[in-house]
């Protein structure tokens, strides 16, 4: 049972409380402050707060206490020492591994509302459920909060220093969930961590939720360092987006329902026109740069998918056990099939490089080649080469189609939770996390787990292992690694002159 508020350097464990079993981490200065550790292995990742570098900060009831709203809630606060478990599938004498603090309104908070100053703005690409957000914020802070001063910074990050901003009020924001995009507007790049500080500390700014994806939640971090080194009293707050889920720890980022849900018109029109031609061919591009998620979940659904490429899982083209001859055998066995392709698929065998681009190293707004087009060119020309049969192949790429629509009734409810959830952790005096769902439970996350790495499809999980029994299509072995086996088997039948079942292509 953890007896402290919170962990932090000053007040970080109360001794004749503690759980000898338990690790506490804090990432306040990237550091472990305390530890104790015994067989159950608990380890709580827990976030910043504001009080871990700015001393004697008042505190002030919360609000919600005289909500109406809240009224018919039996316990809307949460409890200091909830936390959510990242593993919840584990053996009766394993760890219990990393835990992190559960989202949600505290007894107390460390900002007075008629003082709060907050900020939102939005950066890199389009993903459904931003505006909603940004509305949920925004509706959030008056309503539950009673903060009447929250600014939109336009245009992305370069907004906070070439003085692009907008008033947002419960009014501004009252429709804007019904459209796609952002009503603030959008960029890559521009990250200019002192600048943006210098204008957060300028208009007293004291509040900023920053909506982005894996390379924006990183950037976050940055000015989140600079207002801790400078003592400001500023909550740095991350919303996850990217439409590609590959942001690491949380379940899913916003606008990935949405996106997978929009996917299937274009797998279901990609399989009309190939299902109404001779040997048609429905070739479907979808969005996934490095992870596969959208691909593979809108194949899981559509069950009229043939063939799902990925990142994840690298392909080769000809010879044995190749693409071209999965295509063929799948056409003479149906007379139709459908593609879906994830962007970044296959992007070895466009460049000739092997090695998989580093997003690190890689410009944001940097595109690859279109795998689509590359794809359906190699299948038109190797099928009018060898003549062996006539196609009709139609290719449909309706990437900004789904970026640009608005969230889906469930990305809206998730989106709503999200802001909440956020609003509710800068209010208590958290600071330097990314808000989301682990295991279905809204928490704060340090902002250096999020920025770990990117997540991806892991293909010996038990999901790809569904997606193969849907579409049937091979595992796409190395040709070598055929080759091998069929010497090995050749080996055997010249040794003894009979045929080994056991030894398979």
């Amino acid at each position: 049972m953890i007896s402290s508020r919170r962990l932090s350097d000053k007040d970080f464990i109360s001794a004749d409380s503690v759980d000898s079993n338990v690790k506490y981490h804090t990432q306040s200065d990237n550091t472990m402050l305390d530890s104790t550790t015994a067989a159950s292995g608990f380890v709580l990742e827990d976030v910043p707060h504001l009080s871990d570098y700015i001393p004697h900060l008042p505190t002030y009831p919360d609000p919600l206490q005289d909500n109406p709203s809240y009224s018919v809630v039996a316990q809307y606060y949460v409890n200091v020492d909830d936390t959510v478990a990242q593993q919840i599938i584990v053996h009766k004498n394993s760890p219990r591994g990393a835990h992190f603090r559960r989202a949600g309104p505290a007894q107390k908070v460390y900002f007075d509302s008629e003082e709060v100053y907050a900020c939102v703005v939005t950066c890199g690409g389009l993903c459904p459920g931003l505006n909603t957000v940004i509305r949920e914020i925004v509706c959030g802070l008056y309503h539950m909060y009673g903060v009447h001063k929250v600014l939109g910074i336009e245009g992305g990050y370069p907004g906070f220093y070439s003085r692009n901003t907008v008033p947002l009020t419960p009014k501004v924001v009252n429709d804007i969930h019904k459209r796609g995009g952002t009503i603030l507007g959008t960029s890559y790049g521009g990250h200019d961590t002192s600048k943006i500080v210098d204008s957060i500390e300028d208009r007293g700014i004291n509040q900023v939720y920053i909506l982005g994806g894996y390379g924006t939640q990183y950037e976050a971090a940055m000015i989140f360092e600079e207002v801790r080194r400078r003592g400001l009293k500023v909550a740095v707050v991350g919303i996850p987006k990217t439409i590609d889920n590959d942001i690491p720890v949380i379940d899913k980022s916003i606008g990935f329902d949405t996106a997978v849900e929009e996917a299937q018109r274009a797998i279901s029109s990609a399989h009309v026109e190939a299902e109404s031609a001779e040997n048609g061919i429905g070739l479907v591009k979808l969005m996934g740069r490095y992870s596969g998620f959208i691909a593979m979940y809108a194949t899981l659904a559509s069950r009229d998918v043939d063939c799902c490429l990925i990142p994840e899982s690298p392909f080769y083209m000809e010879g044995p056990g190749g693409l071209l001859e999965f295509i063929e055998r799948r056409l003479k066995e149906q007379g139709h099939m459908v593609i879906v392709i994830a962007e970044g698929a296959g992007q070895e065998l466009l460049s000739g490089n092997p090695s998989v681009l580093n997003k690190q190293e890689a410009s944001a707004d940097k595109l690859l080649p279109d795998v689509g087009l590359w794809l359906s060119q190699k299948i038109k020309d190797h099928f009018a080469k060898f003549q062996k049969m006539p196609i009709n192949l139609k290719y449909i790429d309706p990437t900004y189609m789904i970026r640009a629509i608005p969230s889906n009734a469930s990305d809206n409810v998730y989106c709503t939770l999200l802001a909440q959830s956020a609003v509710h952790g800068a209010m208590a005096g958290y600071t330097g996390f990314t808000v989301g769902p682990v295991n279905g439970r809204n928490c704060y996350i340090p902002f250096h787990l999020i920025n770990e790495g990117e997540k991806r499809v892991v293909i010996t999980d038990r999901m790809w292992a569904r997606l193969l029994s849907s579409t049937h299509q091979p595992s796409f072995l190395n040709p070598k690694d055929i080759t091998e086996v069929r010497e090995e088997r050749t080996e055997h039948q010249t040794s003894d002159g009979q045929n080994h079942p056991e030894i398979a292509d």
